[in-house]
Parts: structure tokens; C-alpha cells; sequence
């Protein structure tokens, strides 16, 4: 047999190929002017987020995905809920006994002149319509905050002000159904 025409065999028996998952959100800073972008993808076990944002101090600031998809700079981000998470009463922390929240992400480095460019890798959600997804009813945020998070402290590390805020929108993968409502609110 050809080789094309194996592979034309192959993808009628196999079926049409599914995009990988994937989600973006455009960030904007608390004048509510753009800040900068997020893409998440699907990768093998777990979610690729990529990150560049602009305007920031230089320094450490804390990352995390949030419960729902407002962003309001008049109500300075809080309109996004608390940190994403399944268990309403897991506390928050890489280093919190019980924790960390599946919503929140290591620190991320803004250089001299204020710009953070960073790639993480989680596995705590997906970006499906299983049920560690982050697409329900009301959506999911990605915030960076104005200080690192120290990882211990209760509710959010210590971390400061939430600076910057954008509404998870999926781009690609399992259609558009946002899920149901499995995910609980704190």
C-alpha cells in the first residue's frame, strides 16, 4: 500500500482529528487599558499557560486562575472570585498544609523595565469539559497580583493588589459548552 494512501485509510477509520484544547484572555491593568495576553493549551497531562504582561514593578509577582470570568478594574478585579479551586475549604499554598488551591501558579519574575514573560506548566484543570475543568457557567479568570506570594498565607499569600486581570475566553478544543457547575465557590 502507498504511503498516502495509509494515511488516508488510517484518518477515515480513525475519524476526523480533534483540536488540542486551548484558551486565551487579554489582560488589562486597573485603568482598564491592555496589559497584556495569556494563552492555555493542552498538552499531555496537563495545561501549558504562557504569559506576557506589561507595566508591572520589577520583581516577583504571584499568578493565579480565578473562579469566574470578570474582570472589573472598578471593583479592582475582586468581580474575578477567589482562586480557582474544586474544595472550597483547601487552603491556599504551595506550602499551606493541605494546599495548594489547583488555581494558583508559581511566582513569575517582571523584569527592569516592568515587562513578565513566563511559560508554566500545570496539571491541577484542564481546559476540557471534564470535571477538572476551569470552563463552567460563569468562566475563569487569570489575575497577577502586585507582590510574590509567600505561599503560606491565608487567603492569598500576602501577595498585594490584583494589578492586572483578564476572562479566560476557549479558543479551540472540545466546542463551546462551558461545563456544568462542579466547581465550588469560596
Amino acid at each position: 500500500m502507498k504511503p498516502v494512501l495509509g494515511l488516508v485509510l488510517l484518518a477515515l477509520v480513525c475519524g476526523p482529528a480533534q483540536a488540542a484544547a486551548g484558551a486565551s484572555a487579554r489582560l488589562i491593568g486597573l485603568d482598564g487599558k491592555e496589559a497584556g495576553r495569556a494563552t492555555l493549551r493542552s498538552a499531555a497531562h496537563g495545561v501549558l499557560v504562557e504569559i506576557d504582561v506589561h507595566g508591572l514593578s520589577p520583581g516577583a509577582h504571584a499568578v493565579t486562575i480565578h473562579t469566574t470570568g470578570s474582570c472589573d478594574p472598578k471593583k479592582l478585579f475582586t468581580s474575578a472570585g477567589p482562586d480557582f479551586s474544586f474544595d472550597p475549604k483547601k487552603p491556599h499554598g504551595y506550602f499551606a498544609k493541605g494546599g495548594p488551591r489547583p488555581g494558583q501558579l508559581p511566582n513569575q519574575f517582571a523584569d527592569e523595565a516592568g515587562r513578565l514573560h513566563a511559560t508554566m506548566f500545570t496539571s491541577a484543570f484542564s481546559l476540557g469539559n471534564g470535571k477538572k475543568s476551569i470552563f463552567d457557567r460563569d468562566g475563569a479568570s487569570i489575575i497577577v497580583r502586585a507582590k510574590a506570594d509567600d505561599y503560606t498565607s491565608q487567603p492569598d499569600g500576602n501577595s498585594g493588589a490584583r494589578v492586572a486581570c483578564g476572562t479566560i475566553i476557549r479558543t479551540s478544543g472540545p466546542g463551546t459548552r462551558k461545563g456544568g457547575s462542579h466547581r465550588k465557590h469560596q
